[in-house]
């Protein structure tokens, strides 16, 4: 079961919580305990540091609990590089289980992909200016949460500001599902022809409730013709589920342009919706990574929540991305940078997920 977005009423039982590093346990009546120049209990500790190489850990939970909104921001860049979105990673585990069901770079998690920020206004990921990234994917667990962020950037970050929002006390089904996701990336390694991997290996109970996708286009023309297939339980050779192009699944349509022309130079318009979106479109390299002042790859990030129009199975689940272009001659099979998110719920026990890229594998370029 997944906690629906209604109106609560007081429950028995239940108590609100929130940790930072005004109350790192969440414990009641404990919070903005810190000192400062202004006095005891006068904003005297909003933030943590994070050394490289280390692991900061955010929450640790004692459950049943549903944790409701995360809240964190940190600097894009450091003296040591401009990575950080892609070099930080989030977890989550759950009930003490020894593999984390969230292992997502942190700005991917956020649907900021590239390692570039971008505003996005959605019901479950919120990232507002300059940089606060929500998160409002209700997680429950039973027994315990753990979340961490854990730093394979060369350069320490002085600040971590976070907030991690829960309940707990809440009765939770037996059988509740957990939340997960889990990030993939092919980097024109996948042969011609063949599909990018979005969720594989998924066995249980479920619903599929949304993708984040970041993609750089490495060849010329439209690159978003392929289509998102989802192998449901049964399925082998063929989806139960598919969409008609990729600008289709984000929403949009005709490409993203304000006309489908090539003459004069169309505009490609950007947007951020309540369950869709694309909110992010850039041929130039805004990490400045580089001295040398020459165009990017294309990049576009886009967005779907599958949560009016949940994705169920039942015992198994494969989500996959057709790299497929057009142009005036018809499709092509292409070979582009792409980057997935898949967000969903299932029951536990879950499979350990594949082993993440190392940090040199994950930074776009």
């Amino acid at each position: 079961m997944i906690p629906q977005w209604t109106i609560p009423t007081p429950t028995p039982g239940v108590r609100s919580h929130s940790i930072n590093a005004e109350n790192p346990t969440g414990a009641p009546g404990k919070a903005a305990h810190a000192s400062s120049a202004l006095g005891a209990g006068r904003k005297g500790c909003a933030f943590r540091p994070l050394p490289a190489g280390q692991t900061l850990t955010l929450a640790e939970i004692d459950g049943p609990g549903i944790i409701r909104h995360i809240w964190l921001t940190v600097a894009d860049r450091t003296e040591a590089g401009p990575f950080v979105l892609r070099d930080l990673i989030l977890r989550a585990y759950w009930d003490d289980n020894p593999h984390p069901s969230i292992e997502v770079p942190l700005g991917d998690f956020f649907c900021n992909g590239f390692a570039t920020r971008a505003l996005v206004t959605s019901v479950p990921i919120v990232v507002a200016p300059t940089g606060g990234m929500n998160c409002y994917f209700p997680m429950p667990f039973h027994r315990s949460a753990r979340i961490t962020l854990e730093s394979q950037h060369p350069g320490d970050l002085e600040h971590v500001f976070y907030q991690v929002d829960y309940t707990t006390g809440d009765e939770l089904p037996r059988d509740s599902s957990y939340f997960h996701a889990q990030w993939r990336r092919s980097n024109a390694t996948t042969p011609r022809g063949c599909d990018h991997t979005i969720l594989d290996g998924v066995e249980g109970t479920g619903t599929y409730v949304g993708t984040y996708i970041a993609l750089a286009s490495l060849e010329r023309y439209w690159w978003g013709e392929g289509e998102v297939k989802f192998f449901v339980d049964s399925d082998t050779t063929l989806p139960s589920l598919c969409s008609t192009g990729l600008e289709d699944y984000a929403g949009g349509a005709w490409a993203f342009q304000d006309e489908l022309r090539s003459d004069p130079q169309p505009e490609v318009l950007t947007f951020s919706a309540p369950y869709c979106g694309y909110p992010y479109t850039s041929a130039h390299d805004h990490t400045k990574a580089s001295p040398f002042a020459t165009p990017a790859a294309p990049m576009h990030g886009l967005y779907r929540w599958h949560l009016p129009d949940p994705i169920y199975f039942r015992s198994s689940l494969k989500v996959t991305l057709q790299q497929i272009g057009a142009w005036d001659f018809g499709l092509f099979e292409r070979q582009d940078d792409i980057a997935t998110t898949a967000y969903w719920y299932q029951t536990m026990p879950h499979a350990a997920f594949p082993q993440l890229p190392p940090v040199a594998d994950r930074r776009p370029r």
